[in-house]
């Protein structure tokens, strides 16, 4: 029987793929698995049997990622379940900045009880007039799940559309119509592009990124979209690009104290990911990722271990070890085994950064004794065993 917790509250769509194998639990302490959202848990301290950790959604912000490593804790996201949600926000963003339907509805509003509405709307609404999508140049700055929704998109809208990603996957440059420009430079996209939306995840090398010098490169009138992370923006720089006139609108999922109530910029109550569907797709992934990996090891869309994965262990013993990224770990493992003749039947390593994970299935029982010599080896973390 495996128990699992829920930090925040999480569709129903998804927890009733659980099995009768699961149970739910009260307590985090208690916990084999953990489904979390937006609750911190960087002050959490972790029961000795939680084993995986999976945030239903993409930004992994809120768990101590390096410090779950240590412990042998999985940690796992559900990148693209939320990607039609957010896909969809950005292209009203788009439309938003486009045309002043905020004011023209605001102005509605304000006039609720003018007799003569109608006629008066004709004459106010020359000052909401704005302009089309179709035939503007859209950069997209990363090609993910989400780039690539938007990148489409936006081509059948008629737009013309600049993509950069100098990492994109094999499967995102596959979804990705033929139609897009590919840029090589992100300059190119500052210097080019009518609007611009970024789509990459907050790592130190992009925190910023849309900064005074890349606001400096940009054309006149420019709208900025960001429904990725608020940190890409320098937001004191677009503050002065919006005074300036220089940028148009910024668009942003993500409402800070600085950019609130700032002219010029549309301020959505991070509405992104905030959809029925996105929370179910969210979960069910999240459900799924804990239920391989809890019942088979496999990971898939781990943060902080390589994804690995050997299928259904069926009638083999699976031995499961995260441990430290260093030489001779495999070593160590075969002679354990090999000293207490146990066969091998199938064996995976992978590696990711400073951690590493091997997955070792035997053709016959595994003693504890065994287990507790794997324990005992030097940087083994954790070891699992599956019968």
């Amino acid at each position: 029987m495996y128990q699992y917790h829920c930090l925040n509250g999480i569709s129903e769509v998804g927890i009733n793929k659980f099995t009768e194998a699961y149970v739910s639990v009260s307590a985090p302490d208690q916990a084999d698995a953990i489904l979390v959202r937006s609750a911190s848990l960087h002050e959490m301290e972790f029961g000795r049997d939680l084993k995986a950790i999976a945030r239903a959604g993409a930004g992994v912000n809120n768990i101590p990622l390096e410090r779950c490593a240590e412990e042998g804790i999985v940690v796992f996201n559900t990148p693209g379940a939320n990607a039609n949600g957010v896909k969809e926000l950005v292209i009203a963003g788009m439309l938003l900045a486009s045309r002043d339907i905020i004011g023209g509805i605001n102005w509605v509003q304000e006039h609720e009880e003018d007799g003569d509405i109608v006629k008066d709307a004709e004459k106010a609404k020359k000052e909401f007039a704005g302009c089309e999508l179709e035939g503007k140049k859209l950069g997209v700055i990363g090609l993910g799940a989400i780039g690539v929704l938007v990148a489409n998109a936006a081509a059948h809208l008629g737009m013309e559309v600049y993509g950069y990603d100098p990492y994109v996957s094999v499967d995102s440059a596959w979804r990705l119509s033929r139609s897009i420009h590919h840029a090589k430079t992100v300059d190119e996209i500052y210097k080019e592009c009518d609007y611009i939306t970024v789509h990459v995840p907050a790592v130190e090398s992009t925190k910023g990124m849309i900064s005074r010098n890349a606001i400096g490169l940009m054309k006149k009138g420019v709208v900025v979209l960001n429904f990725a992370r608020d940190v890409l923006v320098d937001e004191e720089a677009m503050i002065d690009a919006l005074v300036s006139g220089r940028v148009k609108h910024y668009v942003t999922d993500f409402p800070t104290p600085v950019m609130a109530g700032v002219k010029g910029a549309i301020v959505i109550p991070h509405l992104g990911a905030s959809t029925e569907e996105s929370e179910d797709n969210c979960a069910k992934m999240a459900v799924k990722e804990i239920k391989n990996y809890l019942e088979h090891g496999n990971i898939r869309n781990s943060v902080n271990y390589p994804d690995c994965d050997m299928g259904f262990h069926g009638e083999n013993t699976r031995i499961l070890l995260l441990h430290h990224n260093v030489p001779n770990m495999l070593g160590q493992f075969t002679k354990i085994l090999a000293k207490d003749n146990m066969n091998i039947a199938d064996l995976t390593n992978k590696s990711k950064g400073k951690y590493a994970y091997t997955m070792i299935d035997i053709d016959s029982a595994v003693p504890d004794k065994v287990a507790e010599e794997l324990r005992a080896v030097s940087d083994v973390l954790r070891v699992r065993v599956i019968s």
